[in-house]
């Protein structure tokens, strides 16, 4: 299969270029050119599969032309070795519990994927390949985590001051190896913009291999679709519609979600749920799409005022705004409401992550719109990895899981570096 540009349609590239490029010469995303549609004979079968053979039959429908079928085995195995169990916290409504991996954060499964591809890929390469990464938090981890000890691979983690909460940090500034973390002084959106001047700049690229793991690669991004096939598969059946409620920043999730609708699987709305870094849910209400710079908040991994999978959302409904927003409803909330959700939840014995709880106030009150649906949020990470804000919310003691915690007995190693593309480049010249 060939993909795309989402700035240039006629641009096309082999799934090889796709990955290890991360973005298009034009700074487009990449996007597959046909979105294969499952039969719905298999969809219904899926509640009889496990997580791993539904993983085989959507992986297999995407990469068939490009990878043999035990390169997808190996893939699917290695990204799906772990649960991801959906909970019902009340009636008609689940939380899809994405914490289960090694780093308890969501974007485990698309880490774990782009590095086994990637490695795949990489030994058909006589030089270092070098993943750039910028992070507001789970992302660090995941990739970090994900890539650590991959031969002929280093990791490149951006990551925001005092932006960051202190065991997300742990998990990817105490590594070594060949991840290495740079702490800038700036937000969110500076990170990612000296990583998109890394990908423009001609000369850094003739002298480096440059890619990326963010989902702004197709190779994270894809797999994140898995999930909802298997959530789907596992919601009780009944008459009424369902909706997922997605937390979200740089949106890559949602778009995965889509991604998944547009494969075949009758997902009847999706949810977009921010915090006050509102910019797409100003758009689904009508405005024009306008980035903003981002607002520090509690859930700090949605902290995102220009997200990069936005064009990823605008091409999966064929640039056609009013299909989209007919199809997608979009909700943002404070701090405060976030906190309240916290501890509204925990007295029915759930305790919530401050994204999981952004994304629950969302479906509540999609559902309180729609009565006749049955809703499912994500809850991306353990509510101990924003213990801080948890804790303070529910005036008590989070036990860490066992996993989580040894990451705080790490010696943090860092490079300080300012939010100037010339000092970065200089940094990245310096490497070979």
């Amino acid at each position: 299969m060939k993909y795309y540009s989402t700035n240039n349609p006629y641009h096309l590239a082999s799934l090889s270029e796709a990955v290890i490029k991360g973005l298009a010469p034009d700074n487009g995303l990449y996007m597959p050119q046909q979105i294969p549609i499952l039969p719905k004979e298999l969809i219904d079968k899926m509640p009889e599969m496990t997580f791993r053979e539904i993983g085989y039959e959507v992986i297999g429908a995407l990469f068939a032309e490009d990878l043999s079928k035990q390169q997808i085995k190996e893939l699917v195995d290695h990204t799906l070795s772990f649960d991801a169990p959906l909970i019902q916290v009340e009636e008609d409504v689940f939380s899809l519990e994405l914490f289960h991996g090694p780093t308890l954060a969501f974007k485990d499964f698309g880490a774990r994927f782009c590095s086994k591809l990637m490695s795949m890929l990489v030994k058909e390469k006589s030089r270092t390949l070098r993943v750039l990464v910028a992070t507001s938090g789970d992302t660090g981890s995941a990739v970090a985590n994900g890539f650590l000890g991959v031969e002929g691979v280093e990791v490149i983690i951006l990551f925001p001051k005092g932006k960051v909460s202190k065991l997300q940090e742990k998990q990817f500034t105490t590594l070594g190896q060949n991840i290495t973390s740079l702490e800038v002084d700036g937000v969110f959106d500076d990170c990612q913009t000296l990583v998109k001047q890394a990908f423009s700049d001609q000369k850094l690229n003739q002298h480096l291999l440059l890619t990326s793991a963010n989902s702004i690669n197709i190779a994270r991004w894809v797999p994140q679709c898995l999930y909802y096939f298997y959530a789907y598969s596992r919601i009780p059946k009944g008459s009424k519609k369902v909706v997922f409620s997605v937390p979200s920043g740089n949106f890559g999730n949602l778009g995965a979600g889509i991604l998944a609708s547009r494969m075949g699987l009758p997902i009847d709305h999706f949810v977009a749920a921010t915090n006050v870094n509102k910019v797409v849910p100003n758009y689904l209400q009508g405005l024009p799409f306008h980035a903003q710079p981002s607002i520090a908040t509690v859930s700090n991994s949605m902290d995102v005022g220009n997200p990069s999978n936005f064009p990823r959302l605008q091409a999966l409904y064929e640039k056609n705004e009013e299909q989209f927003r007919e199809k997608v409803k979009g909700y943002y909330y404070s701090d405060r409401q976030t906190i309240e959700a916290i501890q509204a939840i925990q007295l029915k014995s759930y305790t919530l992550d401050p994204h999981g709880a952004v994304g629950y106030l969302g479906l509540k009150d999609f559902m309180d719109e729609h009565p006749d649906y049955i809703g499912v949020f994500l809850e991306t990470a353990h509510p101990g990895k924003f213990r801080d804000v948890v804790e303070d919310a529910l005036g008590k003691k989070l036990v860490l899981p066992e996993r989580l915690a040894a990451f705080l007995d790490g010696e943090k190693k860092v490079i300080q570096m300012g939010k100037n593309f010339a000092e970065f480049k200089g940094f990245l010249e310096g490497l070979d």
